[in-house]
This record gives structure tokens, sequence and C-alpha cells, in this order.
């Protein structure tokens, strides 16, 4: 590969260093240049590490003509930005040669110019505009890319690289104590020497940081802090530090080029940043056996687990940071346990020769999918369902479709229609379309190969006619622009009203192409309806692969809650519906019951918090003051697999939510159905356990008692639920076959 690496050449830090690490590992076998906009140490530098480096100066267009000459005649393949001047001379070359760019975004560009006005408004305006010129971005950690996704940046153009540091270090330049004289510290015994990497401007927050230093050296008198950079602020905090801390415990380094002597010398290392991407002096004082206290920022908590291998703090907090600062110097076997932890942890993820590969990957990628678009008039699926509306369930199956198809083809385009377009790009790693957008959806239906509709029970009118009514104009719209349409592992029904009933025979039957049920009862409703000449087959639910997540993430989550490890739990799964006030004594009796009979605390979950809070509280209050364990509420929000996960730890789970049955059989957890809806008696009848199942009609305070004593020892066959997760798959072989009939 022949790759045009740009960026100014005035660059210090970790974009340095990141720059200088990748490019020197990429040239051992790429064709790599690289080309920077002023001499100075940054060029020096990369030549003595053996980068083929250029400087070009001159006015913006004449380096703008200088390059897209080098494109064109040395045949560059990508042409690959590291900030805001290279975005900008990058997006004009692009333009000029369309050759694919692409941009490293090393932190929050909104903050880049943090404390400079005049240039926020100038340089960082260019910048953001440059940016949406680009063609594909690279994150330096998945919280920056999950920033771009919010600021709708197109997931599907995104990737994510880990800050790679070298971990084979020999000796040091200078040890310990000569290195502590040398930044003016006099080395005594029980030093605990505390330090920094970074730039002392306003992003970096050095204020926080001096002051929880001057409370812990109060506490520690054998407490050092050595501060290494320089910036706009460097007078200030000095002086700062000169009012607050004892003379000689401070000192400031300036930009240091021998960061190996300066680490070696620390016990600590800190980072106080208020935003960051993956900060480079994290995983280099990782590399030396640093304990580490750092702001909840960023990557940072990608590579530092608090409590673990480190401590996290919240930024400005400058009482927390000086007790974490006091507990590690007081301390020190736990400093040190924190310390190789975190070196075990950065040597297997974030190692020089992992990023130079991973940055391959990406070039290779990036050329597939040139070549690809290159070759195909339309490409892409556009899914279609209720997302975005904070359903665990819904996003569940959303989590496992995207994970599906990205298994099959990584390389497929694709979008989602959602109510919160930036969140469900984030979470989803998939392209988002507000669902009431009319004219991106017509015009995105004419980019995309197919269209999905489904992963729920869409077409039913019990909620409205109006959603209907959406689902099936949608559903015209695409075929008439060009999509194979696939009814998607989804729920048929009841749809009651004649006219919609008419409308949706016509529109299934004429514009589908194919047709997946998540259960049998759903083939009889379509067929009630009279749709035909459609193949059609019974799958199952996405939620089926949803994984549980690691059961050390769900203790910690439950120790939050207050749920002691020991306890055991039955979960109720209610949602609002017509007449359930009626019913909300008979479900706290039910948990009550529960917790008298088999010790099981109830634990009241939210599947849509929006909708299912206030009847989850309603259920709580009743059980309040009657010698059981409180009750406990808990809102579904963040990964699905924390909730799975918790329905997994339970002893049973009682559910009006579809999705939280389905989770329970995946996890083979105990299960009885509330039927509020014939898509849960449909569910129940399906997996053998309708006599476990009561409808909203049965409901009382016996019939559920009943329920709960059918839970103990209750199991599916573990072939069975394997069967159910082969269907789900099978969703989405089919969606594929459809694909192949692109144009």
């Amino acid at each position: 590969m022949k790759i045009l690496h740009m960026i100014s050449g005035g660059d210090v830090g970790g974009a340095k260093t990141h720059v200088h690490t990748l490019l020197a590992g990429l040239s051992k076998t790429e064709d790599v240049m690289l080309v920077c906009f002023m001499e100075g140490p940054f060029a020096e530098e990369a030549r003595s590490l053996g980068i083929p480096t250029q400087v070009l100066t001159g006015s913006l267009f004449t380096v703008i003509r200088t390059i897209t000459d080098m494109v064109r005649e040395q045949n560059f393949q990508i042409l690959h930005c590291h900030g805001s001047r290279s975005n900008l001379i990058g997006s004009f070359v692009r333009s000029r040669t369309g050759l694919p760019t692409i941009t490293t975004v090393h932190s929050d560009y909104r903050l880049d110019y943090m404390g400079r006005p005049l240039a926020a408004v100038s340089y960082g305006t260019l910048n953001k505009l440059a940016l949406r010129r680009m063609d594909y971005w690279i994150g330096v950690s998945q919280p920056t890319v999950q920033m771009l996704c919010e600021r709708d940046f197109d997931p599907n153009r995104c990737f994510v690289i880990s800050n790679g540091v070298p971990f084979d270090l020999g000796a040091p330049a200078l040890d310990r104590d000569a290195y502590l004289r040398s930044v003016g510290i006099q080395p005594e015994a029980d030093l605990t020497v505390f330090g920094i990497a970074a730039r002392i401007n306003p992003v970096k927050d050095m204020g926080t940081l001096i002051r929880a230093f001057a409370k812990t050296v109060a506490v520690c008198p054998g407490a050092r802090l050595i501060i290494a950079g320089d910036g706009e602020q460097r007078a200030q905090m000095e002086t700062l530090a000169a009012e607050l801390c004892p003379a000689g415990t401070v000192a400031f380094a300036g930009w240091i080029s021998d960061t190996h002597s300066f680490y070696s010398a620390l016990d600590v290392n800190l980072l106080t940043s208020l935003s960051e991407g993956f900060p480079y002096a994290i995983a280099e004082g990782a590399s030396h056996r640093c304990g580490t206290i750092a702001t909840r920022v960023g990557g940072i908590p990608n590579l530092i687990e608090h409590e673990v291998n480190g401590l996290l703090f919240t930024p400005k907090d400058v009482d927390t940071l000086a007790q974490y600062m006091t507990r590690l110097a007081q301390n020190r076997p736990l400093m040190e346990g924190y310390a190789e932890r975190l070196y075990e942890k950065a040597k297997q993820y974030y190692s020089v020769d992992s990023t130079v590969q991973r940055q391959k990957e990406i070039y290779e990628t990036i050329l597939r999918r040139t070549a690809r678009a290159a070759a195909r008039k339309r490409d892409g699926v556009l899914i279609c369902g209720a997302y975005g509306k904070d359903n665990v369930g819904d996003e569940a199956i959303l989590a496992a479709l995207v994970k599906c198809f990205r298994e099959i083809d990584p390389d497929l385009p694709l979008y989602v229609t959602s109510r919160s377009p930036a969140a469900t790009a984030r979470d989803s790693e998939a392209g988002s379309i507000y669902t009431f957008h009319p004219w991106k959806l017509r015009r995105l239906m004419r980019k995309t190969a197919l269209y999905l509709s489904g992963g729920g029970s869409l077409i039913q009118d019990a909620t409205s006619s109006r959603s209907l009514w959406y689902y099936l104009n949608s559903i015209r719209n695409a075929k008439r622009r060009g999509n194979q349409v696939m009814l998607f592992a989804c729920g048929i029904g009841p749809v009651s009203r004649g006219f919609n009933c008419r409308q949706t025979q016509r529109v299934l039957s004429r514009y589908v192409d194919r047709i997946t049920l998540r259960d049998d009862r759903s083939r009889w409703d379509l067929e009630k309806l009279g749709v035909t000449g459609v193949p059609t087959d019974i799958t199952a639910d996405l939620a089926f692969l949803v994984p549980a997540a690691d059961p050390a993430r769900v203790e910690a989550r439950c120790t939050e809650l207050g749920i002691a490890p020991e306890e055991q739990i039955l979960i109720l799964a209610p949602r609002p519906w017509k007449d359930l006030s009626q019913h909300l004594d008979a479900l706290a009796d039910a948990a009550l019951y529960a917790a008298k009979t088999y010790g099981w605390r109830p634990v009241i979950l939210a599947m849509e918090p929006l909708r299912d809070r206030a009847v989850c509280l309603k259920i709580a209050e009743r059980l309040d003051g009657h010698g059981v364990a409180g009750p406990v509420v808990v809102e579904a929000t963040g990964s699905a697999g924390e909730t799975v996960g918790l329905i997994r730890r339970a002893e049973g789970v009682i559910g009006m939510r579809l999705h939280a049955l389905i989770f329970a059989v995946s996890q083979n957890t105990p299960l009885a159905g509330i039927a509020y809806d014939p898509k849960v008696s449909g569910f129940m009848n399906q997996i053998g356990r309708g006599e476990c199942c009561c409808s909203m009609a049965q409901l009382s305070s016996e019939r559920l008692r009943e329920l709960v004593d059918r839970l103990p020892g209750q199991s599916l066959c573990p072939n069975d639920i394997q069967s159910l997760q082969q269907r789900a798959r099978e969703n989405c072989r089919i969606a594929v076959s459809l694909l192949e009939r692109r144009d």
C-alpha cells in the first residue's frame, strides 16, 4: 500500500507520539510518505526514525497544488490527515483527486482551541467544515468514535485504533535519584513521586491537580509532584503551586524528550483532563508500571478499571483526587498491585505492534470498500423499526442484527431509522436517520439495496392505526425506490379494523419480497389477513442472540443496587396496559409470596423506563413495610447484556414484556408470562410453556401464586435453546440472500 500522511509539524504530546510510532512501524512493510508544513523537531525526529519525510512551505493554495501533483504523479492510494491544518488541505486535495481521505481524531475537536476564542472561531470552524468532507474517520478510542457518531458522522465510516507504546524498555538514561535532581527535587527516603506529562492548558486542568496535591502533601510530607509539559497556563500554574504547596515539593520540568527517565522516576502517573481521546501518557505510564489516577473521560476507562488496576475520578473533583493520592501515598502495596495489573492489561491491548496491525487492517478495509462502491450501483441495508425509544428489547434486537450482518459482511453499509438517531448511531455503530424525516429517508432508499421492516410487532393496530400506516407506507416507498423488501423476524397482528386489514393485505402482498416471522401465531394472523404469494418462514426473535454481560460486571451492578452476592432474586417485568391498575395489588402480592415462601427478593424491571417506570414504582410502594427485603426497581438502561445478565442471575421471571421472557429463555431462567397481548401467549405456547401463562382476564393473586410455585426447577432443554438461537440467525441468512439480487 502507498499512503501519504500529513501533519502540521508543530505537534507535541500524544499526537506526535502516535504519528511517529505508527509511521515507524508502517514504513517497515508499506510505502509511506510524511508531509509536514514546517521544519522543526517533529520532522527531524521523524527522519531519525527512518520515516520518509518532506516539508512543504508556502501559501495554502501552493501547498494544495503541490500535494495534488504528488498524489497524481506518485499514485498514492490513501491520504491520511492528522490535525486541523492537514484536514483543511486534505479536504481540497480530496475534491481535486478523488483519493480516499481519512483523518485521525485525537481529541474532541470542539475543545482543541479552548481558552483561545479567536482561534476557535477561525481555525476551529474551518476544521469542523473540513472534517465533514473526509471519507473516513479514525478515533483513538471507542468514546471518541461514539462522540463522532453523536455528532452525525456516519458510523459505517468510523474506525477505532488504540495508541500503542513500546514495552521492551531497557534501562533509562537517568536513574530515579539522578532524574529527581535534574528537575530540582532532592531525593529522600520514602518519597512518593507523582507526575503528569501534558500540555499546560485549560483542557488538561492542572489547577485541579495542584490543589489536590496541596491537600495531599499536607497529610503526606513525602509526596512530590513533577509536571512535565508547557503551555499558555504555565506561569499561572507555577504561581498557584508556589502559593499552595511547600517549597521544593513541585517541579515544572518543561517539555521532556527523555520520557523513559521521567516515567521510571514516578510512583504514580496522573491525568486531570476535562476531555481526552485516548492519551498516550496513560499507556506510557502503564508500560513503566506506574500506579495511575485519571479522570473518567474519553477512552481512559477502557484501560483503567476503577479500584482494579487504577483509580478514576470526575473532572474538577479536587477532594476525591486528593483522597486517592493520599491513599496511594500511604499504601504502597495497593499502589504496586494496581500498577502490575495495569501493566499486564496495557501490554496485551496497547502494544505498538497491535496498533500498526490495526492501522493496516483499516487501510485494507478502506481500499476494499472504495473498490466495492465503484463496482456497485447501490449497496447497503435500511432497517426500519421501533428503535431509539429506550426499549431494551428493541435495542437488543438491533444490536444482534447489526452484529449478525457485520459477521457475514463487514463492509455492508447499515442504516437505522430511530427516534433518537444520535444515540442509536453511537450505540449500534450503524448510520441512523430520524424516523419521521421523509426526504432523507427517500434519498437513502435510492442508495440502499435492501429494506428491512421488523424486529418487533410493527404490523398491528392495537397500539394505533397511525403507526401501522407509517410502516406500510415506508414499505411501499422502499420498494418503489428499488429496494428488496423484507419483513424481518416480526410479529403480525392484531390488525382488527377493516380498512387497516385491506391496506395491510394489499401492501404486503404487492411490495414485500420475503417474510420471516418469530412465531406460529403470526403466520396464522398473516393468513387471516389474506397475504399470499410471499415466501414466508418461521424463525425466531433476534433477542435470543444477545449474550449476557460478564458475571463480575453484573455482580458489580447488583452491588450498586444494594443486592448482596448471596441474595436470590425474582424479577417482575410489568408494563402499563388497560386496566392494569386493578391488578397492581395482585402483582405485589405475588412478589411478597415469593419472598416469604422462597426467600426471593423482588426486583422490578422497567424494560422501557419512560413507559414502565411509574407502574414499577407503584408495585414497589405496595411491597414496602411487609417484613421482607426492600424491593429494587431497576431501569434497563445501557447495555442489553447487563439486563440479560441480571435475568440469568434470577431464580425466575414473571413478565408482561415479551423480551424479558425471551431473555429468560435464552439464559434458561424459569419464567411465567402475563399475556396482555396475543404475542405473549403465542410465545409461551411456542416454547411449550403455555401452562405458565395467564391472560389479563385471569390475573389474580391466586393465579400468580400458582405461577410462582411453577418456577422452581423449571428449565428448557439446551438443544431447544440452541435451536431458537439458530433460527434467529436464519433471519440474517435470508436477508443476505435478498441482497444478492441487487442491481
